[in-house]
């Protein structure tokens, strides 16, 4: 058997950010440190900060007078910044700057007077946080050609889109599209807002799926970016499987597979692909593991200011 590891891969630098914001507040302010949501999408990595002495809730009530809270890669409506600053709370902000991005962009719309629509999945946590943005209302959610259909605003009403940041280029091309057809004078980026990890991601996964005959993809099933990488690669025809870790894996999977393509979602640790990896050469004859990279990454953010 051979095995093509897809790059990139794994962490991207909005998660390294967060991740080490953690890791750093850890040092800095000593546990307990509370954290808004899961930091990034990874129940590994969750479950390692909570050995460190991170406790994650959901809520702001949840987190005692006097705590430290840092708030997730995902971003946060700003009520969340508004309830924390009125509790007085000491908090720091990992949201990724890629989120941040895009709430600047709705913030800049607004300003404009410009009608705002969000291409996402509703009971994502960074769409929560991106519609959160501005009062209820004043911004609005299309997950697909049908929601783009039920739109009623006059022709000439300024208009303006943007994406959660990691959707696929697939959800995404036809959506903008219909905005297009049905709003022509609509601003927004022809590619949507996703970041570049997810992009390069994706990309990688459609260069080796025409490779291999079944595709692993390492990640949470609440991960955003992970599950759209193996919805990619069964676009493509080939079965995929999402695993959080090697114990996952059946071998009734690859029976009669020579090749096997093995990628993870931007929250995943690369010590989970090399486990698996090490789970392929323990359970078959593995001829050679080969790096199939399409570009490099040297994207790194510095960490907020509290913990530099």
């Amino acid at each position: 058997m051979k095995l093509l590891l897809a790059s990139p891969r794994g962490f991207c630098a909005g998660v390294e950010r967060a991740i080490d914001t953690v890791e750093q507040a850890l040092k800095r302010y000593k546990p307990p440190i509370y954290v808004r949501h899961e930091i990034v999408h990874n129940r590994f990595v969750v479950e390692t900060l909570k050995a460190k002495g991170v406790r994650f809730v959901e809520e702001l009530d949840e987190v005692p007078d006097g705590a430290l809270v840092i708030f997730s890669a995902h971003g946060v409506a700003q009520n969340v910044y508004d309830e924390a600053n009125k509790r007085q709370l000491k908090f720091i902000d990992a949201t990724c700057p890629l989120v941040r991005k895009v709430h600047f962009s709705i913030a800049r719309y607004a300003k404009k007077q410009v009608n705002i629509i969000l291409i996402g999945h509703a009971d994502h946590v960074e769409v929560i946080g991106t519609m959160g943005q501005l009062p209820k209302g004043h911004v609005h959610l299309v997950q697909n050609t049908s929601d783009v259909a039920k739109l009623d605003f006059p022709h000439d009403t300024p208009l303006a889109y943007t994406t959660q940041t990691t959707l696929s280029t697939f959800e995404i091309k036809d959506i903008i599209a219909a905005l297009k057809r049905k709003y022509p004078n609509i601003m927004g980026p022809d590619s949507g807002d996703l970041c570049y990890a997810t992009t390069n991601r994706q990309q990688a996964v459609i260069d080796i799926v025409k490779q291999v005959q079944s595709m692993i993809i390492v990640g949470s099933s609440n991960s955003s970016n992970s599950t759209r990488l193996k919805e990619i690669a069964v676009h493509y025809g080939i079965p995929a499987y999402l695993v959080n870790r090697c114990d996952d894996l059946n071998e009734t999977w690859f029976k009669d597979m020579d090749t096997v393509g093995i990628s993870s979602g931007a929250s995943a640790p690369e010590y989970l692909v090399q486990d698996i990896v090490k789970w392929f050469t323990d359970h078959y004859t593995v001829e050679a593991v080969k790096e199939h990279s399409i570009v490099k990454e040297n994207i790194r953010f510095p960490l907020p200011l509290e913990v530099r």
